[in-house]
């Protein structure tokens, strides 16, 4: 009997540094993947039938959840949109006044960009590989990608050969990412 005791002590120990770490581990991928205007995420994310784990990815990969963000192409904030992009967006939700610096207020970018997101999800009947290809490079050119590569949009294959089709390297990376992260997402805040 003896024996158990410290057997028991030592299988406490392991157990204690092994949830220790486990701990740990989440908090760095939290630092990693945060949720930044989770409430902003989520409402518009659920007004536009749109997962809110899908938003905060898109939000991680474009802008890394800074408002500020500009990219070289002229996007702007946190879901990286297009001005010319948000002036037509701003029409279609029928918001009056838009400006481009609109899209630096975190409440009208998320707004913005769940709406767009949204249409081109039903612009690609629901195809999440498809919309996010178009959100990155644009709904014309993957239009034109599809009319060019007959079988492009078929959905009975894998994600790997799907997007091995996409014919734009940054387009392939931005859907694997925001596709990666999330199931990340997922993972951490299951509550979204």
């Amino acid at each position: 009997m003896r024996g158990r005791g410290p057997k028991r002590r030592r299988l406490f120990g392991l157990a204690l540094r092994l949830l220790v770490a486990a701990a740990v581990a989440v908090s760095l991928l939290r630092w990693a993947y945060p949720l930044d205007y989770r409430d902003v995420i989520v409402a518009n994310a659920r007004r536009h039938g749109l997962d809110p784990a899908l938003v905060a990815s898109v939000i991680r990969v474009e802008s890394g959840f800074n408002p500020e963000a500009v990219s070289p192409r002229g996007a702007l904030g946190l879901m990286q949109v297009m001005p010319a992009t948000g002036q037509w967006v701003a029409g279609q939700m029928g918001m009056e006044g838009f400006m481009p610096d609109h899209l630096h207020d975190p409440e009208t970018n998320i707004a913005m960009g769940t709406w767009y997101l949204a249409d081109l999800m039903r612009t690609f009947d629901g195809d999440l590989v498809l919309a996010l290809a178009a959100y990155n490079a644009g709904r014309g050119n993957v239009s034109r990608w599809i009319s060019e590569r007959p079988g492009a949009a078929a959905r009975d294959r894998s994600l790997d050969s799907r997007l091995a089709e996409i014919p734009f390297p940054e387009t392939r990376r931005f859907v694997r990412r925001v596709l990666d992260g999330q199931r990340v997402y997922d993972l951490l805040y299951p509550s979204l």
